[in-house]
């Protein structure tokens, strides 16, 4: 009993240790805040520039990485062919590597001397320096989330009511519309938030692929830009937009998509 006691307020102090080392650069964050500065920062028109940008930027990541991420998904979570596990393990890569080397790849792929982009230069579609090349970039490094949560989903559909749908006579699309994907959504919408939340604060990529024009510099180009340039409250006010921005979209997962998770907290 004794030394129940004791592992339990072991642990309830690490667990202070650990959120004290979370919430100190957070909580800096808040104190630097120049709130008085925060409606001159954000009527500037670069700034409303860079939001709506990061925003269309985010939107068009999330529908490249659905059209690539969802088939993949559902052939990880219902295919049965050798090399699943090694493909299971590439879906992985774009969340371990560093951004900048993201970055170097999509440029070795879709760069005017890429694999790919050496054939697009001699049409004359060259994608660095455009928004679409911020695109590819944030959807490069955001698709992992929505692969790995609609898989999840996929698998936990019950096998039996699809089964008893098909002996029903329901088609095998009518079948996914009315049976796996209802269950499936959840995951899929919180893989969607999770893979939007991610495209939408990207830097390293997408500075390194698509580099930082006007057509490229997202809000998380313009804080890094706002830093060099010296001691500009706007960076820090983008900085505390983005950061609500992504706590918003964390609560909105743990709370709508993912409620028996929160439940179970």
């Amino acid at each position: 009993m004794r030394r129940g006691r004791t592992l339990g307020r072991f642990a309830t102090a690490a667990a202070v240790v650990g959120a004290t080392f979370l919430v100190f650069p957070l909580l800096g964050l808040l104190l630097d805040a120049p709130l008085s500065s925060t409606v001159d920062v954000i009527a500037r028109s670069s700034t409303r520039s860079a939001l709506g940008l990061s925003l269309i930027v985010s939107f068009g990541a999330l529908a490249i990485a659905s059209v690539f991420g969802l088939p993949l998904a559902w052939a990880l979570a219902r295919g049965s062919f050798a090399g699943r596990f090694l493909l299971r393990m590439l879906v992985l890569i774009p969340m371990i590597i560093p951004p900048v080397v993201a970055g170097v790849g999509l440029l070795a792929a879709f760069g005017p001397e890429g694999l790919v982009g050496g054939a697009l230069d001699a049409i004359g579609i060259t994608l660095p320096s455009t928004t679409f090349a911020a695109c590819l970039a944030s959807a490069f490094v955001g698709m992992p989330f929505l692969v790995i949560a609609a898989e999840a989903g996929f698998r936990s559909v019950d096998r039996d009511l699809e089964d008893a749908a098909s002996s029903l006579g329901a088609s095998p699309p009518a079948t996914f519309r009315r049976v796996t994907w209802p269950s499936a959504a959840p995951f899929v919408a919180a893989g969607a938030t999770l893979c939007w939340v991610r495209a939408i604060g990207e830097f390293g990529a997408t500075v390194t692929f698509a580099g930082d024009t006007d057509a490229t510099r997202t809000a998380s180009l313009s804080i890094y830009a706002l830093l060099r340039a010296g001691n500009d409250p706007g960076a820090t006010v983008l900085s505390l937009i983005m950061l609500v921005v992504t706590v918003t979209s964390l609560l909105f997962v743990r709370t709508y998509l993912w409620p028996d998770e929160r439940a179970r907290s």
